[in-house]
């Protein structure tokens, strides 16, 4: 049940994939939605459970139900950025970062190629607890950075670091002239119809419908509209990193642009196309351009896959034409990943195969 025919029958209500993920949903926290579908648009969906414990249960997930989507940001905001900038000959991918910025041309990040931050092959230090380091404020935060020295010699290894999506989001937002949420309101978000995708912080209105995530000790209370990741929270919530809040509903009306993609739509396919394939040489986990490869499948097949911290997850295969996504707000229940990881594995194999 691999070919493109069986998606209608495996996303039935009942059927596998629903009766999948609502029993995996059991072990994992208070609930959960799904969708899978191919560039037609949605075959099937389904929901389980409430937004959270205590207050937040007296509302059941849904498709509308806001999830921070934590590093989803990445895609939904930031790859489709850069993407217009690539198309239209303003971001060559392997110039270093010296060569946008020459007051940068002779610090530690300099050197690395933008392709290097796509990929993770930059060799940027890991952590990214950006007070502990820098203190609060953001051009500070930036400088420090842009100096930090680097982990590795870049194009040696895939180690995913939030640090290469901070920088990448400043030079797409400097190269543009404008920040990274009015970009992608503009670029990516309006021209789909993504109504409900924003940086927050949301208003009282829209946490209404946010499924909450953890418990904040300054905040005293969980945090519901307002981002998880602490290194984007400093940033003002508008980072390359984290900071978007979006719906199933507006992220399946994504993934099926990236199978259809809509004529005139800046970023369309061949930013597309160049990315959903293997751009690390071999190098293992393998990754495409911001995508990863997902695991269990070969890099040449073209499953990717990009997850959120937070509990989220979406997955794209052009080769056989299809799409899903899972989102739960799993760090709101525990930090014990593994149920999750168990659940989104089996979905992975029950949709692609």
């Amino acid at each position: 049940m691999s070919g493109p025919e069986a998606l209608p029958e495996l996303a039935a209500p009942a059927g596998v994939v629903d009766r999948l993920v609502t029993a995996g949903l059991a072990g994992v926290g208070t609930g959960g939605v799904w969708s899978v579908g191919d560039a037609g648009g949605v075959r099937g969906r389904g929901r389980s459970g409430v937004l959270g414990q205590g207050p937040y249960g007296a509302r059941e997930m849904d498709h509308d139900t806001l999830f921070d989507v934590a590093s989803i940001t990445k895609i939904v905001a930031l790859w489709p950025c850069a993407g217009v900038l690539r198309q239209s000959g303003r971001l060559p991918l392997d110039r270093p970062l010296g060569h946008f910025w020459p007051e940068v041309a002779g610090r530690t990040a300099g050197e690395v190629t933008v392709r290097q931050l796509l990929t993770h092959t930059a060799g940027m230090p890991l952590r990214t607890r950006f007070v502990e380091l820098y203190g609060r404020d953001p051009a500070v935060i930036l400088a420090g950075v842009l100096d930090a020295p680097l982990y590795r010699e870049p194009g040696t290894a895939v180690e995913y670091t939030d640090r290469a999506a901070v920088l990448l989001g400043h030079l797409v937002g400097s190269l543009a002239g404008s920040p990274l949420d009015e970009l992608a309101a503009r670029q990516v978000w309006r021209p789909l119809g993504m109504s409900d995708t924003r940086y927050g912080p949301l208003g009282p209105e829209l946490a209404a419908r946010t499924a909450p995530t953890e418990y904040e000790e300054v905040a005293g209370t969980e945090l519901c509209g307002v981002v998880h990741d602490p290194s984007a929270r400093l940033l003002g919530g508008v980072s390359g990193n984290a900071g978007a809040f979006s719906t199933a509903r507006d992220l399946e009306r994504f993934l099926t642009a990236l199978l259809d993609p809509p004529p005139g739509l800046p970023w369309g396919e061949e930013w597309i196309t160049e990315s959903l394939r293997e751009q690390t040489g071999g190098l293992e986990p393998a990754r495409g351009l911001s995508w990863l490869c997902a695991a269990g499948t070969d890099p040449a097949e073209g499953t990717f896959v990009h997850y959120g911290f937070t509990g989220t997850g979406i997955w794209i295969s052009r080769r056989l034409g299809r799409w899903a996504l899972l989102l739960t707000n799993k760090v709101h229940y525990d930090r014990e990943f593994q149920p999750l990881t168990d659940l989104r594995n089996a979905f992975r194999r029950a949709v692609f195969g």
